[in-house]
């Protein structure tokens, strides 16, 4: 019998199993063609473990998004509920959609910035991005957002959730994103972070009541 080579590549000999393209593969493919050309799961163990020694492209800080909008720690700190429902907002968005990376979640949060930078003006108008995989992204977490912030004031009796501090905490993530992301055509290193830091859905929404929700 002979060797089993990379589908990949037709010459080095299978090393690993690769969920993304549901076979096995050579290492070095396994390398290179990482979130290039596969569209690798989120929970594979190799993807992980290359996720520990990434080296991210060099940032330019004068490229650093909404540079006007200032994001402190108090501001972080004051609004931890907040961060972690939108944080779980994008995630959820993000994974309810095919196909999505992260320059896809990139573009759908800016979509939102505009969209609460011009509700602070006192216009309705909400921004749509002509990519339709962030298009999809944008409505999913706008729709989670509003919804979250029915429920508070529903159960707090006033609307407690500022429209100022929704677009500060989409700034916060807009900029995790964009010194997360890895420069991979298929890149997720945003949405795997936000699988890794953020707590479970179940501490998530017992933080949100006790720090949000007035009784």
């Amino acid at each position: 019998m002979g060797r089993v080579v990379c589908p990949l590549c037709e010459t080095r000999p299978v090393r690993r199993a690769c969920p993304g393209v549901r076979n096995d593969i050579c290492s070095v493919c396994c390398g290179t063609e990482r979130e290039q050309t596969i569209d690798c799961p989120l929970d594979c163990e190799y993807l992980i473990a290359a996720r520990e020694n990434e080296k991210r492209p060099q940032l330019d800080e004068a490229a650093m998004p909404d540079p006007d909008v200032r994001v402190t720690d108090y501001f972080l700190n004051e609004h931890a509920a907040l961060v972690v429902v939108i944080g779980q907002a994008i995630f959820s968005a993000a994974m309810q959609t095919p196909g999505v990376v992260d320059s896809d979640v990139a573009e759908a949060m800016a979509a939102l910035v505009q969209t609460y930078r011009t509700a602070q003006s006192g216009l309705i108008y909400e921004s749509r991005p002509a990519n339709p995989i962030a298009a999809a992204v944008q409505a999913t977490v706008q729709a989670q957002i509003a919804a979250f912030r029915e429920e508070v004031a529903r159960r707090s009796g006033t609307h407690s959730v500022r429209d100022v501090d929704v677009l500060g905490v989409i700034v916060f993530w807009r900029r995790v994103c964009w010194s997360a992301m890895n420069g991979r055509r298929k890149g997720r290193a945003f949405l795997s972070r936000l699988l890794r830091d953020l707590p479970p859905v179940q501490a998530a929404a017992e933080a949100t009541e006790s720090r949000l929700i007035t009784p």
